[in-house]
């Protein structure tokens, strides 16, 4: 009966040993309350960056509760990327809002103890771990107060935990030591899940394991802990002295009336027969009907939908709702397979099926034979105003800090309701039990995996061939949308919007599409501003007097389920100045990134490279090679090939390598001379930059760089800047964050033979996809560079 949530900032910051411990050795009700959805870190997996590595990171962190027993929560702050000063963080958060989410889900979850994983106090670690544990214990105190945050407590009430404790040691960035004075709690988190016969070390293995676009689990297996001991130091609260829940009543003896509730529960585990279990539905029935007596509590409400499922478990009896197509657009019917099947022969009458979005019930009435199944068939509508699937936290735009959620019943939800929820109603024993769900979809043929839920998409989806499409000023340039039907014979028309100063013709085009699946290319012709500008230019669909405006992206990855995000189809449309030399550019990809994209829209003629690629006779015709971020870290194989990329540099090519980091890294390993990898950075993307070398090419030719052409970067300057290299680099700029010495190593050219060897931690990968200007004139610049 006692409930622990813990406080961290990102994905992979919980400490999983903890949560296995408490969830499946203690059996309290435990949650992970992430602040961030780990969007603005990078991913080692697969090209999605920002919102989407969000959706990603989202999927990873359920995928590790249902590993170790924990719930999942949320917060609307984003991950904007490191920061050094947890003020920073709290200013950009808006840290009011954030503090309010904190407050809802305490009040929601209702924990007798909170555990943070970081210190409130400011140290060597990321912003945002101090913030999370400065709100975590902020928001302690808050939740119990009837007069803070009044606007959520029509539906909650105050919730007043007992402590709130730091889970200090070894485990994570910026953890402290664990201090060997009186008030430190240790607890000793070893066990043995009685189910799965598992150690909890072993379970909290595989559930970090599931942060898999951070680079867990994909190699050898992590050196075990050199102790098996966790330990904790009071925050606020009453100070715990021998257990972290010191004090809390962990009995049913905390829940008026309830006593008698633990009596009959333990008497029914001792009778528990597990040759027959359905012999224990009487009892727990009995058990459910004192439960049905007791007030709405979040405590005992989870213990009521724990006892229904037990009751199900013991009568064999299982519910689902099946339909044939994993998507549906707005105003189809749905065809619905309603299974209903039971393992005792304990009498059990199928009531009925709800539908409580629709407002419909489906009467059936009809008493199951057992052991065996009934099917029922149904056909429902789809409310034609229903919007296409996407995150709530994604439906509108918010700040670089927040997300926006309008409807504030989400806030905290890990993930959407159901777009169809069902309602299984069964009778046992003079007893109504409601099995909830939400339609499966069928597999469309033995290689398509099981989509986990219905999607709702448009009948057209829309998509720009590039995020980002440059323009001379003035010059008008073709912009092309693609349509993809997802149902036979679409017919409407398309439109491009864009700002004022932005001519588009025609303004409209009609299509038709005739067969599902069928694509069709509708082409624009945009006239840019005669000014350097940028803009955001946008493509619907009006389809039987409906408009629709979203673009198709999928994220299949093993460990996750598959994800459908539907978001706006836009274009960032520059109008700028643009010289550039040479004309062929191979490109080494790294952990993924679109700056292959991004040179090609300067005009470049690309060709991604392997590995095996890196040849004397592919490289010879290239004008400049560039190296994707991290590619070291992801293509290990790549270092074997140094020798002949020095080779093709000494010809007279360009090389252009991106950040990589440090880790196992000798002073040599990438460069033909000493460069030594830092974990420095500079975090404030509008940090002034000094430039060093003022006449070197990389800042005049073709292009005349200003510090105009640092003005609207985003996220930060750069990330692990060299701190120390050979005198033959020259230090091309410098930035440092408020308060800091300068950083000289985010862009250093070498002349190595004829040709130009380039390194480079400016964030190029965030900046070229989000077309900002001056990124796009510098880094032609390096391309440029012999030419």
């Amino acid at each position: 009966m006692g409930s622990v949530l813990y406080v961290a900032a990102h994905p992979d910051d919980e400490n999983t040993r903890v949560i296995t411990y408490l969830a499946r050795g203690r059996r309290y009700r435990t949650a992970y309350l992430s602040l961030t959805r780990g969007d603005g870190g990078q991913n080692l997996l697969g090209p999605e960056l920002g919102e989407l590595l969000g959706v990603a990171r989202t999927q990873e962190l359920l995928a590790a509760r249902r590993l170790d027993g924990g719930r999942q929560y949320f917060t609307r702050a984003k991950d904007f990327g490191f920061s050094k000063d947890y003020r920073e963080t709290l200013r950009i958060w808006d840290r009011q809002a954030v503090l309010a989410d904190v407050v809802r889900v305490i009040r929601s979850f209702r924990p007798d103890v909170i555990i943070t994983r970081f210190s409130p106090d400011p140290g060597p670690t990321h912003g945002h771990h101090t913030a999370s544990a400065v709100l975590a214990v902020e928001a302690f105190t808050l939740a119990g107060d009837p007069h803070a945050f009044p606007e959520q407590l029509g539906r909650l009430r105050p919730a007043q935990a007992k402590r709130i404790l730091h889970n200090i040691g070894i485990g994570g960035a910026g953890a402290t030591a664990v201090p060997t004075t009186a008030g430190v709690v240790k607890l000793d988190v070893t066990g043995v899940d009685p189910v799965l016969g598992e150690t909890f070390a072993s379970i909290a293995a595989r559930s970090r394991a599931m942060h898999k676009t951070q680079g867990f689990g994909m190699g050898d297996a992590p050196p075990p802990p050199a102790s098996p001991i966790e330990s904790f130091r009071t925050l606020a609260g009453e100070p715990a002295t021998e257990d972290i829940l010191d004090g809390v009543d962990t009995t049913w003896n905390r829940v008026p009336e309830g006593a008698e509730i633990g009596r009959l529960t333990d008497e029914t585990i001792a009778r528990f027969n597990p040759d027959d279990p359905a012999q224990s539905v009487p009892a727990l029935l009995a058990i459910r009907t004192r439960l049905s007596a007791l007030p709405r509590d979040p405590l005992v409400d989870d213990k009521r939908e724990q006892l229904d499922r037990i009751i199900e478990g013991c009568l064999g009896l299982a519910a689902s709702t099946e339909m044939d197509h994993a998507e549906v657009v707005p105003g189809e019917t749905l065809k619905l397979r309603h299974t209903v099947s039971v393992r005792s022969t304990t009498p059990v009458r199928w009531i009925a099926v709800r539908y409580p979005s629709l407002g419909r019930t489906l009467p059936i009435n009809v008493e199951l034979n057992a052991p065996g199944s009934l099917v029922r068939e149904d056909a429902r509508k789809l409310p034609a105003r229903t919007l296409p699937s996407q995150p709530y936290w994604l439906r509108q735009r918010g700040t670089s800090g927040m997300s926006d959620v309008e409807d504030a019943r989400l806030i905290g939800l890990p993930d959407d309701p159901p777009v169809v929820p069902v309602e299984h109603v069964v009778e046992v024993g003079g007893q109504t039990l409601v099995v909830a769900g939400e339609p499966t979809p069928a597999p469309a043929s033995a290689n398509e995996p099981r989509r986990a839920r219905l999607m709702v998409i448009p009948p057209v989806s829309l998509r720009f061939a590039s995020g980002v499409q440059l323009f001379a000023p003035g010059a008008a340039r073709p912009v092309t949308v693609e349509l993809t039907a997802a149902r036979a014979g679409g017919a409407g028309t398309v439109r491009l919007e864009a700002p004022t100063d932005w001519r588009v013709s025609p303004p409209s085009r009609s299509f038709r599409l005739r067969e599902a699946g069928e694509r069709l290319r509708v082409t624009f012709m945009v006239t840019a501003p005669a000014s350097s500008a940028t803009a955001t230019l946008g493509a619907s669909v009006r389809v039987n007097g409906t408009r629709f405006w979203t673009r198709r992206i999928e994220l299949r990855y093993e460990h996750i389920p598959f994800q459908l995000v539907q978001p706006a189809a836009t274009l960032k449309a520059l109008s700028l100045d643009l010289s550039t030399r040479g004309q062929h550019v191979g490109y080494v990809t790294g952990a993924g990134d679109d700056v292959a994209d991004a040179l090609e829209q300067m005009g470049y003629r690309v060709t991604l490279l392997s590995v095996a690629d890196v040849t004397a006779d592919r490289l010879r015709d290239l004008d400049a090679v560039v190296i994707g971020i991290r590619a070291f870290d992801t293509r290990p194989d790549l270092s074997t090939h140094l020798l002949t990329l020095f080779a093709y540099v000494e010809a007279g090519g360009t090389l252009i390598a991106q950040y990589n980091r440090a880790e196992g890294l000798g002073e040599s390993w990438m460069a033909p001379f000493r460069l030594h990898i830092s974990r420095d950075r500079v975090t404030d993307e509008d940090a002034p930059v000094t430039f060093l070398a003022p006449d070197h090419p990389a800042l005049t030719t073709p292009n005349r760089i200003t510090a105009a052409d640092f003005a609207g970067w985003v996220q930060e300057r750069g990330l692990y800047f060299p701190d120390r290299w050979d005198d033959r680099f020259t230090a091309v700029v410098a930035s440092a964050d408020p308060g800091e010495a300068p950083l000289r190593g985010g862009l250093l050219v070498a002349r190595h033979g004829q040709g130009y060897f380039v390194y480079t931690s400016l964030a190029w990968f965030r900046q070229l996809p989000e077309g900002v200007p001056g990124a796009y004139r510098l880094f032609a610049n390096l391309v440029s560079l012999g030419k």
